[in-house]
């Protein structure tokens, strides 16, 4: 045993046999997402969708959760890499003994057109050996319903099907499998140029030959998918600085799309802890308002049209049912359904016995007001765009509603961006919000011709405006706080330029900036309150920095023109992703991943850091070198 396998065995032994949440990677196929470790485990997949029970589980309890994990019986190195411009994880396994494995992993991805489910959810296992001989161990151990149903297992001439109460999977294998207290098992040796192909599949049991049928051969659903992600990756417009890490920004946030409604979910996991061992932990397989409308504004950035158009038809479907007093739910299932109640599934340990694991959400029913400002600057940016439609008639008429909602109620205390659980406040962010939603509402109206009450709403617009300079800033400490109440700063304060409610330059603006750095800031890590501190927000325990509000201050540092400073955060924060470019939603301060992961509003304002920094970088350049070359020529004398 190397002094290398030594150390792997001693960390896992630190994580209590869970593997760090940055040592996966992410397949999927438009309905939902399967996680698959560095060692060749798929430790989280819920089936059919995002927001179905678990398959496996493991990730958040690694004794019962399940899981489906083919690897080398011999330790060794590992490491793992996106095949180019794909969704398709490739992981690599070095034997001491010269022996090199190759494990494939992908979904097969039929459609993203609107009403074309696939026929069958498929997860592709490709195994082939290109240097020496190499042992395998193949072990299925999935664990129904959140680990809650029990199933069983038959063995079959192509495999075995594994059958609980309200779900069958068929497990098509190349070679015999033994079954063992639920679990198929093998164990198999590969020798150099050798290769095998095992499939996953989800379906609906109408017949027993129909489970373990394979339609298309494993390399013609591979050839098929490397297309399908190469062909919608092309579309991107963006090609600047940091083009690889925003093509994997893009691919992870189609990943998050559910391909019959358009639908963007904030992450495709549940429950992965902002603290170790804390309570923070919460199911992200939802769609929220103010996410997905950021998340579109980055996928209008790069000219991907059609997910714009897509996710726009979600959003109107959500205004045409709109509250009976014109407001409109904060967050929705996948599928547009309201009612997500938030349940604690105490038999499951949680990932490093993080407590409680939870499923739904709460927070569906909290008031946030500040949604109000992403919706309506996500339509009034889609209806701007080259490529976007001016908005319906039925359309803008309930906007007007949540218009009027916002002009009512602006001045309520809410749970805002961060859905405290402490009690309402006058968050400041929540009111800037408020003044972009009537803001881009008067410009669509001023555009377009659209009938409004116009009157009323640059009223309340000037009043919001002039009540944040009054109350949302604290001389004392020379900056914009988090609310009214408290003197506490906060990093989504950090926006106010980026929605241009106040001028990047403004001396206020600046101070703020310095301020955030200085309180809020861990070296390139932002966190995005003072948990321990000046802004309680009713909850036990501390929280990792908060990826996005880095990005956030990259931007804002760009607006400002300090662009030595946003270039050097940005990159630094670039190292802090996993090895596959992805972010969870937090870092802890020992550079750990925490939370959800992938998250969608991280790798959105990623794209958004890079496209504004990328352009203002050039526009720096090209200055400088035109005055380098006028000052070279006679008419500068």
């Amino acid at each position: 045993m190397t002094d290398r396998n030594n150390t792997a065995r001693r960390r896992k032994d630190i994580l209590g046999g869970y593997k760090p949440i940055s040592d996966y990677g992410i397949i999927g196929d438009l309905h939902t997402v399967a996680l698959v470790g560095i060692d060749g485990s798929i430790d989280w997949c819920c089936l059919p969708h995002f927001d179905s029970p678990s398959v496996f589980a493991s990730i958040l309890d690694h004794k019962a959760g399940g899981y489906f994990k083919i690897s080398p019986k011999q330790d060794g190195n590992r490491d793992q890499m996106y095949l180019p411009e794909t969704n398709i994880l490739h992981t690599r396994f070095l034997q001491d003994e010269g022996g090199v494995g190759e494990l494939t992993d992908f979904m097969p991805v039929e459609s993203d057109m609107p009403g074309q489910s696939p026929k069958r959810h498929q997860i592709i296992r490709m195994i082939s050996v290109v240097r020496g001989r190499v042992t395998f161990v193949l072990e299925c151990a999935p664990a129904f319903d959140y680990a809650r149903d029990s199933h069983s297992v038959e063995i079959e001439e192509k495999g075995a099907i594994f059958r609980s109460p309200n779900l069958t999977l068929g497990l098509v294998s190349p070679i015999p499998l033994q079954i063992h207290d639920g679990i198929a098992r093998a164990e198999f040796t590969m020798d150099a140029g050798q290769s095998l192909t095992f499939f996953l599949e989800h379906l609906e049991p109408n017949g027993r030959a129909e489970l373990l049928s394979t339609p298309e051969s494993g390399e013609e659903a591979f050839q098929k998918t490397a297309g399908f992600w190469q062909q919608w990756l092309a579309q991107c417009q963006y090609s600047g600085r940091w083009r690889e890490v925003v093509h994997r920004s893009a691919l992870t946030l189609k990943l998050l799309t559910y391909a019959p409604t358009g639908a963007i979910v904030a992450a495709p996991t549940m429950s992965l802890p902002e603290f170790i061992g804390g309570r923070r932990n919460w199911d992200y397989r939802y769609t929220w308002i103010r996410d997905a409308s950021f998340t579109l504004y980055g996928l209008l950035r790069l000219g991907f049209s059609n997910e714009a158009r897509r996710f726009m038809d979600w959003l109107e479907a959500r205004c045409h049912e709109l509250n009976p007093d014109g407001s409109i739910q904060l967050m929705y299932g996948i599928d547009g359904r309201r009612d997500l109640p938030e349940e604690e599934l105490t038999h499951l340990d949680g990932y490093r016995s993080s407590r409680p694991v939870r499923i739904g959400n709460a927070a569906a029913s909290q008031l946030q007001l500040d949604m109000y400002g992403p919706l309506m600057d996500a339509i009034y940016l889609y209806n701007e765009d080259k490529d976007g439609s001016p908005i319906s008639y039925s359309l803008w008429m309930n906007l007007c509603r949540l218009l009027d909602y916002v002009s009512a109620n602006w001045q309520q205390k809410d749970e805002g961006i961060w859905e405290v659980r402490g009690g309402r406040h006058n968050f400041v962010y929540s009111r800037v919000m408020c003044w972009v939603a009537l803001d881009r509402g008067i410009r669509l109206s001023d555009k377009h011709g659209y009938p409004a009450d116009r009157t009323k709403w640059i009223a309340e617009r000037d009043r919001i405006y002039t009540e944040v300079m009054q109350n949302g800033w604290n001389n004392e400490i020379q900056a914009f706080v988090q609310h009214y109440e408290g003197a506490g700063l906060d990093a989504a304060n950090l926006i106010m330029p980026l929605v241009y409610f106040v001028s990047p330059n403004d001396p206020r603006m600046i101070s703020t900036i310095d301020r955030t750095m200085e309180q809020l800031a861990s070296g390139s890590l932002v966190y995005r309150y003072q948990t321990w501190n000046s802004a309680p927000d009713g909850l036990q325990g501390e929280e990792g920095t908060f990826s996005m509000c880095t990005f956030w201050l990259v931007e804002a540092l760009t607006k400002a023109g300090r662009l030595h400073e946003a270039r050097l955060i940005f990159e630094k924060m670039l190292s802090y992703s996993n090895h596959l470019r992805l972010f969870a939603e937090e870092v802890s301060h020992t550079g750990e991943q925490l939370g959800n992961f992938p998250q969608a509003l991280t790798h959105m304002a990623l794209i958004s850091a890079a496209y504004n920094l990328d352009k203002a970088l050039n526009k720096k350049q090209w200055n400088e070198s035109h005055a380098r070359w006028a000052g070279t020529t006679p008419y500068a004398r």
